[in-house]
């Protein structure tokens, strides 16, 4: 699955990743008032309004860019009808050619490290049938349990030739309070790159390896650092535009070759409509204004890397 990612960046030169993290406030109130025109002012009447505007979202943007990125808690708070939403959203992005990266952040003990490895990644048998469960092409896992917590999707990994991103330094404001701790003199989340480099080193595609990790672009002197660190690593680079991070800071999580990162915006994309620079096409085309955000970063990003 690496392999396809890094194809599709380079088809659409664009190393862009929409973050669909749909709040209800985020929809505008057209959308909304369909869908509980249908469904009523209930959880499954919330579900079918998220999923109608990432639907709106997708149709405006598939043609422009690699990948999509929806974050699960998002659908998770409309219970087990949000989650119907995000599993739709997530087969309606791959019948679009998107690649999917599913961020769930999941980590455990081996066992249930496992049973998540397989709900989002590979299959259930269920009697004698092999079934999907949420079928993401990637998704986001956290290290902190140890090896054991992340071997489990490493092999459901090189089984189903998906692949992940694991968390090594967040794009949080608070995220220094553990990643930064020093541990005989070097950062923690260092040494987790360096342990991401290693198993990457043992799992590779063709040029990268399908274990990457999160490096988040509001720490870019860090960026600089875990790309040198993880060399072959793929970096998922959350908090570009509402969270601060610009095309300028990034270049120093690609590789001289153009790749190895993929930077994702969540609001500056998906709630565009309500930013003064795309308030011009109101909430009705906010389809549009989403991908009049995206061709802004897309612009800004390979303007920074052209100019190093």
């Amino acid at each position: 699955m690496i392999n396809k990612l890094i194809d599709r960046i380079q088809k659409t030169h664009a190393p862009v990743v929409a973050g669909l993290d749909p709040m209800l406030s985020y929809v505008p109130e057209h959308v909304q008032k369909r869908a509980y025109a249908e469904y009523g002012e209930t959880l499954r009447g919330a579900a079918e309004a998220i999923w109608q505007f990432n639907r709106e979202i997708v149709d405006h943007i598939c043609d422009l860019i690699p990948a999509v990125k929806p974050q699960i808690a998002m659908y998770e708070q409309f219970g087990v009808e949000g989650l119907a939403a995000y599993k739709k959203t997530v087969d309606y992005c791959r019948s679009k050619g998107l690649i999917v990266i599913g961020d769930v952040k999941r980590g455990d003990i081996g066992s249930t490290s496992a049973a998540y490895a397989v709900g989002h990644l590979g299959k259930v048998q269920v009697g004698n049938t092999a079934c999907t469960g949420f079928d993401e092409d990637f998704i986001t896992v956290n290290p902190y349990l140890g090896s054991d917590g992340v071997m489990p999707f490493i092999e459901v990994c090189k089984e189903e030739k998906k692949g992940l991103f694991i968390l090594v330094k967040t794009s949080n404001p608070s995220s220094g309070e553990f990643q930064d701790q020093l541990v005989d003199g070097t950062p923690l989340y260092e040494l987790v790159g360096e342990k991401v480099a290693r198993w990457g080193e043992e799992h590779m595609g063709d040029t990268y390896s399908y274990v990457g990790a999160v490096v988040g672009a509001t720490y870019p002197a860090q960026g600089k650092i875990l790309r040198r660190v993880m060399p072959k690593s793929f970096i998922l680079v959350p908090g570009y535009g509402a969270q601060g991070g610009r095309g300028k800071d990034l270049v120093h999580f690609f590789n001289e070759d153009g790749l190895g990162a993929i930077v994702n915006s969540s609001r500056g994309i998906i709630a565009a409509y309500k930013q003064e620079a795309y308030g011009k096409f109101g909430a009705e085309n906010f389809g549009e204004a989403s991908r009049a955000a995206v061709e802004d970063m897309i612009a800004d990003i390979r303007g920074a890397l052209e100019a190093r």
